[in-house]
């Protein structure tokens, strides 16, 4: 459907179609005509990552960020419309400086005794949620948009007139630390058996059936799989921000697509594939990918960016 693409993490189906690809690792908005040739739609400045791309009523949003993994110097929703015009629609970031909204968590290690605390490495000392903003997901349902923002830790609604509005915060993902886990990391042997809270990174969301939000989270920490597969699709309430955990085990959750019969499809970017959960909670996996990253239903097909860190793809999945 789509190749040579330098990290298509998320990205948009047209109706006929046709692809909108943020190539996150090129700092560009791609559109792939069915069957015709890549026309580069925008292109930010080195390091910029693009990403959230989403389409509805012929408008592409998508989100551009400027920064590293220790801070940011811009997060922006973007839209394009039908005649080509590219306008901002909120700074991300400003919000998050403002309002902060993953502030009410505390991550790290918070229970442990006050002598087998004093052993820790500073590094693993409880902290509460940092200013912090990465739009990874959207998804926009009657003019609202809804961002999963992966740094804010939270689901974000954007309207019309770019009011940004906490959605919901996701709460910290607790693992608990293994003999193993604690050797590899220079823990000292009381924080075996303890819980570890990892920020929960939200990658994905989706609308289903009666406005719920369908969300994928990525728990930020080792992502080789030795603290375990932490991955988790949630389904959201947007009217009172109500969480509940689906599904549970995934290896790298980093995109969810929903077909007309309430399926999820999440891409499991560890896990080198992509599972299902049925609208019964079974969940099975439905087939192997190198690297998948982003997932999208439409046209009756199911669409998954593969390779995403070498030579990226868009291909069709066959559904059974």
């Amino acid at each position: 459907m789509a190749e040579h693409l330098a990290g298509p993490l998320t990205f948009g189906v047209g109706r006929h179609g046709s692809l909108v690809v943020g190539q996150a690792f090129a700092a560009q908005l791609t559109s792939v005509p069915k069957g015709g040739a890549p026309v580069p739609w925008y292109q930010g400045e080195e390091g910029t990552d693009v990403a959230a791309v989403s389409i509805a009523d012929g408008t592409t949003t998508f989100a551009t960020r400027v920064g590293d993994q220790e801070s940011v110097s811009s997060s922006l929703l973007m839209q394009r419309d039908r005649r080509g015009t590219i306008r901002q629609v909120a700074d991300l970031l400003a919000f998050e400086q403002s309002a902060n909204p993953d502030a009410v968590n505390t991550y790290g290690f918070t229970d442990l005794p006050a002598e087998c605390a004093a052993q820790v490495p500073p590094m693993f000392a409880p902290y509460t949620g940092a200013v912090d903003s990465h739009a990874y997901g959207s998804v926009t349902v009657h003019g609202l948009t809804y961002v999963a923002d992966a740094g804010a830790n939270a689901i974000l609604s954007v309207d019309r007139r770019g009011t940004v509005r906490t959605v919901a915060v996701l709460p910290p993902v607790e693992v608990t630390v293994t003999a193993e886990a604690a050797d590899a990391f220079g823990l000292p042997d009381c924080v075996v058996g303890e819980s570890y809270g990892f920020e929960p990174v939200p990658t994905d969301v989706e609308v289903g059936r009666h406005g719920a939000l369908y969300v994928t989270t990525l728990p930020g920490g080792p992502e080789d799989g030795s603290l375990g597969a932490n991955g988790a699709l949630h389904r959201i309430d947007p009217r009172t921000g109500r969480i509940t955990t689906l599904a549970t085990g995934f290896a790298g959750a980093t995109g969810v697509a929903l077909d007309p019969s309430g399926n999820a499809y999440v891409a499991e970017l560890q896990g080198n594939e992509v599972s299902v959960v049925t609208r019964w909670g079974k969940v099975r996996v439905l087939g192997a990918f190198t690297q998948p990253a982003g997932v999208e239903w439409a046209n009756g097909k199911l669409y998954v960016s593969t390779d995403v860190f070498d030579d990226g793809s868009i291909v069709a999945a066959k559904v059974r």
